[in-house]
């Protein structure tokens, strides 16, 4: 019985896909090739990468680390902003939360001293939410001086409103990190504070909805930490995928293992997750290489003919050398990102001779602002 590669399934004599991830039997040897390479041998994609290095760069090449296993570590690079992969699949359909439609009512005026000790409150509240209320200890300055009631009480209307405002800012960005998380993982703590957090501001308890927006974040920032792993190889796997079809490829026999791992991270099987989608990556890994050589050599060719004719390939040159160092490292993500740059300054080099050459870009464009660094540091 043959072992599935990616998720360690016995697969019986005569299967077409492994029964555990699907992953199509036929590229168990290309994974398990692209997977790791023995002692005493390098993938032969690593070998093709050096020697196209070698050909189009005319300084000497620089001194590769070891390579290493199968994934080597994926927490280094993060995630590529959605806009820019287009995913396999809809990841699972996680319970919905919606967003606060109703503002809350203001609780009953009470008397001046009540009220007093809600304004102050209040302003410790706004306080804590980073707001200015300067105009108003202005006015409540005044108000309390000259003992008006009614002053106090349009103070304490605006302010609410105010509040209110601010905690459902809040409460939609967190909403935001939410759902994002919940399309791949569960959030059971976090959603709890959120049913929590929609009492609280039903009854008019504005300090109770705040301290529970801090108990929600924390929560979500717990689960993103814990589910990054499985986050950004799913991330990974998606990138690959994209490369793969953007190059006329089809990933779909080595797509059974992404879908598997979603499911198992899913299911809150994070280390069962994080191990299948692993595998996924080198499977997609094992369709693309292929056609990425292929494309290399052609963005190779284009290279020397621009070199030839005068131009300064360095920066195109210089990505290449990141692209064989991020490869042997197993980072696919830097691979990818750094075949982009390549392809982005070859295109831009069919331009007449002169024109000036502007730092190599994401071949999608200029990232969107706030966009991390993909880059190797």
């Amino acid at each position: 019985m043959a072992t599935c590669p990616a998720c360690a399934t016995e697969v019986g004599e005569g299967a077409t896909e492994c029964p555990g991830c699907r992953l199509a039997v036929a590229l168990f040897p290309a994974v398990q090739e692209a997977a790791g390479p023995a002692e005493d041998r390098s993938p032969i994609y690593l070998r093709t990468i050096g020697e196209l290095l070698a050909s189009v760069d005319l300084t000497a090449p620089p001194e590769m680390e070891p390579v290493e296993g199968l994934l080597s570590r994926p927490s280094r690079f993060p995630a590529l902003p959605p806009g820019e992969l287009a995913p396999i699949k809809p990841q699972r359909t996680a319970e919905s939360i919606g967003p606060l439609q109703d503002v809350p009512a203001l609780p009953p005026i009470g008397s001046l001293e009540a009220n007093r000790h809600r304004l102050a409150e209040f302003f410790q509240l706004g306080h804590r939410l980073g707001l200015n209320f300067t105009d108003f200890e202005a006015r409540a300055r005044d108000a309390e001086a000259a003992a008006d009631s009614e002053s106090i009480e349009v103070l304490l209307r605006e302010m609410f409103v105010h509040l209110v405002a601010s905690l459902s800012e809040e409460y939609d960005v967190a909403l935001g990190r939410r759902n994002e998380l919940a399309e791949l993982v569960p959030t059971r703590a976090a959603d709890l504070q959120f049913d929590a957090i929609r009492v609280a501001l039903r009854a008019g308890d504005l300090g109770g909805a705040q301290r529970r927006l801090a108990q929600v974040r924390d929560e979500l920032s717990a689960a993103e930490d814990e589910w990054q792993v499985g986050r950004i190889l799913v991330t990974e796997c998606e990138l690959l995928a994209t490369t793969l079809r953007d190059l006329g490829g089809d990933p779909a026999p080595a797509v059974g293992p992404l879908e598997e791992g979603r499911r198992l991270l899913g299911a809150g099987h994070r280390a069962e997750g994080e191990r299948v989608l692993a595998g996924a990556a080198i499977a997609i890994w094992s369709l693309l290489e292929p056609r990425l050589i292929e494309d290399l050599r052609r963005l190779r060719d284009r290279l020397v003919e621009a070199r030839g004719a005068g131009r300064d390939v360095g920066p195109a040159v210089s990505e290449l050398r990141v692209l064989a160092t991020e490869l042997r490292q197993r980072n696919f993500v830097g691979t990818i990102v750094a075949y982009r740059h390549v392809r982005a300054f070859v295109d831009r080099a069919g331009g007449p001779p002169g024109d000036p050459e502007d730092p190599p870009a994401s071949a999608e464009g200029p990232s969107p602002p706030g966009t991390p660094s993909t880059r190797p540091t």
